[in-house]
């Protein structure tokens, strides 16, 4: 899944908390609006409509300045746009995931002439961590906001998350885990943010018994303490290898199931099934191709062409 797309499934699943950071303010009711404005450049993997009381929030996620039209003409189109359908103030804010190359000019603006449209821009790796921390909604942000200590930071990441329930603890985790990768190197996520999904593995449990049982019978032989510590050792490392593997392909499959249900509603029971059997290389493929989806029919016809 690509990083602005999973910015896109937060920010249309909580709304209000979204709202509320890039406003600073709370928010009474905030409704998430579909992205069919018809003509290009519509690009509907990166960009969130929100209407709230008397306004539309559009906010648009970006991991690079650069992009073709130029992000300045498309914020400016966007806007005539929505006010011509709404008839409504629009505030538009584009967050910037990462930093520019050094000398690149971060414009917030569109001016030919006597035409100049102005909007913000939220640079992410200036805010403060705090505000995403102390959030869930907006916790897989943190690991790119203000920090000297970049490990720490996904440190302190990683133990928010683990403090959350299991259920909402995997989530999280899957969308931190990607965004962290634009910054973070992978050995490192793994490592701080994959722990807890993989000591909860009932495979990983498994293999880890397997061993120490192993390494008690072991132990009762003579001579046999190289041997009781090889398959302890074994038995750990295999449980860490099932358990990432697993925790990875249940986040990647969650990410992939709330998708699909904004694109086309219900997922028919039969069709979850199949969607549990994937593997991760086609959970992912299946991650591309749903951007394109507009009905039911669409995932059965790629269940078929899969087969």
């Amino acid at each position: 899944m690509s990083f602005d797309n999973v910015c896109k499934l937060l920010s249309e699943k909580y709304p209000e908390r979204f709202a509320r950071w890039i406003l600073d303010e709370p928010q009474s009711s905030v409704e998430v609006l579909k992205t069919e404005l018809s003509i290009e450049p519509i690009r509907a993997d990166s960009v969130t409509f929100l209407q709230l009381q008397g306004r539309i929030l559009h906010l648009e996620f970006q991991v690079r300045v650069e992009s073709n039209p130029p992000l300045s003409l498309r914020m400016m189109d966007y806007w005539v746009r929505l006010y011509r359908l709404y008839r409504l103030p629009v505030t538009q804010v584009v967050v910037l995931l990462l930093p520019p190359a050094a000398g690149t000019v971060i414009e917030t603006a569109f001016e030919v002439e006597t035409t100049r449209h102005e909007y913000r821009v939220i640079q992410l790796w200036q805010e403060d961590p705090e505000t995403f921390l102390n959030d869930p909604a907006l916790l897989p942000l943190a690991p790119l906001a203000a920090t000297t200590q970049a490990e720490g930071l996904l440190r302190r990441v990683a133990e928010q998350v683990g403090q959350l329930d299991a259920k909402q603890r995997q989530e999280v985790s899957g969308y931190t885990q990607i965004i962290a990768g634009l910054k973070f190197e992978r050995a490192l996520i793994e490592q701080l943010l994959q722990e807890d999904m993989m000591r909860e593995s009932v495979v990983y449990q498994d293999i880890l018994e397997k061993g120490r049982q192993e390494g008690r019978q072991e132990g009762r032989q003579e001579g046999r303490q190289e041997g009781r510590q090889e398959g302890r050792q074994e038995g750990r490392q295999e449980g860490r290898q099932e358990g990432r593997q697993e925790g990875r392909q249940e986040g990647e499959r969650s990410l992939i199931l709330r998708q699909l249900t904004r694109r086309v509603k219900a997922v028919p029971e039969d069709l979850r099934s199949r969607l549990a059997a994937l593997s991760l290389e086609q959970l992912e493929t299946l991650g591309e191709a749903l951007l394109d989806f507009e009905t039911i029919a669409d995932l059965e016809a790629w269940f078929e062409n899969l087969e």
